[in-house]
């Protein structure tokens, strides 16, 4: 296999995880852009980076540039991602990879049309846990998920000027963290919820502080959703089928996992990979799209799904963001 050459778009905890996965992986970051010059100066000379830009569009240009990460905040990544596709980039974007369905299936028809791989750098699509339970629940030795139950919810200071509040930042809890309890539903869903319903209480700024969502797909399979921004609660999965449930705590970068026997109430740990290389499975992942064109491995149809639930849910409450584009 060639080896591909990474940028980095951005400098903050993402991008050094980003760059500290390859270095595991025994190879060097590529190169590096950031809004401020100087962070991009200090990130380079971290991890040894060989290009430092000064524009975005030095980073787009850059013929040996083969993939883009994009570890901005997500109400920058349409234009960022697009541009990217533009110059003939694969890109990697964090999650929320848009923020909302308009904008993620014009950049979908942008890189198909280029013969590139887009996805979302979600790392319960790439974890070695979770493809090892999704081999458990597809055998049908558990049974057929019916019921999964989700929480997520961190405590943050009523600071209305950091993006987890700021409106004209795309802040609110779906597209932070919503986004990782939406996806591990589609994932152990046989099929996309069809219904949804919701209730929702919005922060002084406006943008969504606490939901409960109820779904459920034609097939039947239902999903409850709890999250919030301003009230802790444990990143608890609880995925119920009919002859055992799966728990799994700390799930978005989960290495293991119980399962309890319905009848027997016998727990079996499951563990797969490990919490700190969740980055490096996500940049694996990419890597094998890129080079065999299995493309199916970075799940953005998943992707596009969950994406298609938070605008439906946003729609429904009236949250709106001053950037995003409808049309």
């Amino acid at each position: 296999m060639n080896e591909l050459k990474w940028a980095v778009l951005g400098t903050g905890v993402i991008a050094n995880e980003m760059a500290q996965a390859l270095h595991n992986m025994g190879r060097t970051l590529y190169g590096v852009c950031n809004r401020t010059y100087d962070k991009a100066v200090s990130f380079a000379e971290k991890y040894h980076v060989e290009k430092v830009y000064t524009s975005y569009n030095e980073m787009y240009e850059d013929s040996s540039v083969d993939v883009i990460y994009i570890t901005t905040p997500h109400n920058t990544h349409y234009e960022f991602i697009r541009q990217s596709l533009l110059h003939g980039k694969h890109v990697l974007a964090e999650k929320s990879i848009t923020l909302n369905s308009s904008e993620l299936n014009k950049l979908k028809a942008l890189a198909d049309e280029k013969g590139l791989v887009l996805a979302e750098a979600m790392t319960i699509w790439h974890m070695p846990l979770y493809k090892k339970l999704w081999q458990i629940v597809e055998s049908g030795q558990i049974g057929r998920p019916q019921m999964i139950t989700m929480n997520f919810g961190s405590f943050k200071d009523y600071d209305m000027t950091n993006r987890f509040f700021n409106i004209s930042l795309a802040g609110g809890a779906m597209l932070d963290i919503g986004v990782y309890a939406l996806s591990i539903v589609r994932s152990f869903m046989c099929e996309s919820p069809d219904q949804i319903l919701s209730q929702m209480k919005p922060a002084p700024t406006g943008c969504d502080e606490q939901a409960s969502i109820l779904l459920m797909n034609p097939s039947g399979q239902m999903a409850t959703v709890a999250l919030s921004m301003h009230s802790k609660q444990p990143k608890r999965a609880m995925i119920s089928c009919e002859k055992a449930y799966i728990e799994i705590m700390e799930y978005p970068r989960a290495d293991h996992a119980v399962i309890v026997d319905a009848e027997t109430g016998k727990q079996t740990i499951i563990e797969a990979g490990r919490t700190s290389n969740a980055l490096q499975y996500e940049l694996e992942d990419m890597e094998t799209a890129i080079l065999t064109g299995n493309t199916a491995i970075m799940k953005l149809r998943e992707s596009s799904d969950v994406m298609d639930i938070m605008t439906k849910l946003r729609s429904d409450w009236g949250l709106f963001y001053p950037e995003e584009i409808h049309s």
